[in-house]
């Protein structure tokens, strides 16, 4: 699975190889009901095919017919969609959304060939842009840093920054590991049951060696990390979950029935010492309460979850125990 970015850099990197002029376009900045977040990108190529997306369609379609016209900018420049209630609606923008854009063209593609190459390898990479130049410069990222303008320069992240640590690599945790990776999560499994692990067969997710607990421990569980305990098994989940629940980590969930998981608090109060507010984080029985029935089905409940707890949508959310990132 890749990003929907990085999906936009190939396919600029496949036109640029082909003969083709693309310019790229990055929301750098919305105002009120923008449709995409900033740092959202497009691709638009010579003959008006596009990749990507910064609008609902609109501005997409004033893009293509800018492009198709012949504008063209030989440095990076800005456009800015929206500013009035009647280009709003010109646009199909919500009621006050603003976009301001970034335009560039695609020159040079030693940059994007590094960039894909370095987050095909798990590596979150910063793409900073000179407006002034058009140089771009890449740089190893860390999970706290975020899009940055100023008016000069545009860093912008590539590469996962969320991820989450699945315990157990049974058929539930493949599908969580599937449905994780549509949405840009980078997905860690670990399962010490060579049956289970030697059936992995996603993809992108990356196998951890060891027992959980230990995996929790050396990874370091930060406030972009989520925790996922699925194997059934408690000598392997309350291990993990013990170490999880001491950690940075913004969600940690556990598979099993609400009668199995107060037994679980039980256990890992009276024999690890949990305190209430540690407990209290734990989400079980893990996912949203959808009536899932099916692996698939599980998958998204618990994806849901995971990502509503990192938007810390709603008070409930934050009172339930996300640390809010």
């Amino acid at each position: 699975m890749e990003s929907l970015d990085l999906r936009v850099l190939a396919d600029a990197l496949a036109w640029r190889r082909a003969g083709h002029a693309v310019t790229l376009v990055t929301v750098v900045e919305t105002w009120g009901s923008a449709p995409r977040p900033p740092g959202a990108l497009l691709a638009v190529r010579g003959d008006g095919v596009v990749s990507g997306s910064v609008s609902g369609g609109c501005v997409e379609d004033d893009l293509i017919a800018r492009v198709k016209a012949g504008e063209r900018t030989a440095l990076p420049s800005m456009i800015a969609y929206g500013i009035s209630k009647e280009e709003a609606a010109r646009f199909g923008l919500p009621c006050g959304g603003t976009l301001r854009l970034l335009q560039e063209p695609l020159t040079g593609t030693a940059w994007v060939e590094q960039l894909l190459a370095r987050t095909a390898a798990h590596e979150l990479v910063a793409r900073t842009l000179t407006i002034a130049t058009g140089e771009v410069t890449l740089a190893r990222a860390s999970r706290e840093q975020a899009m940055a303008f100023d008016g000069t320069q545009l860093t912008t992240l590539f590469g996962p920054r969320w991820r989450v640590l699945l315990v157990g690599a049974g058929q539930l945790s493949q599908a969580v590991a599937q449905v994780a990776q549509l949405i840009d999560f980078e997905v860690l499994v670990c399962d010490p049951r060579e049956e289970y692990a030697l059936t992995l067969d996603v993809p992108g997710a990356i196998r951890m060696p060891g027992m959980p607990d230990d995996v929790v421990r050396e990874l370091g569980c930060d406030a972009h990390t989520a925790v996922v305990a699925l194997t059934h098994d408690p000598k392997l989940d309350d291990m993990a979950l013990l170490e999880a629940l001491r950690s940075g980590a913004f969600y940690v969930g556990a598979l099993g029935s609400s009668r199995n998981q107060a037994r679980r608090k039980e256990r890992l109060a009276e024999h690890f010492g949990l305190t209430e507010a540690e407990l209290a984080r734990l989400y079980g029985p893990v996912g949203l309460r959808i009536g899932a029935k099916t692996p698939a089905e599980i998958a998204v409940s618990i994806v849901a979850q995971i990502v509503e707890c990192k938007n810390a949508v709603g008070q409930a959310v934050t009172a339930a125990g996300c640390a809010v990132a």
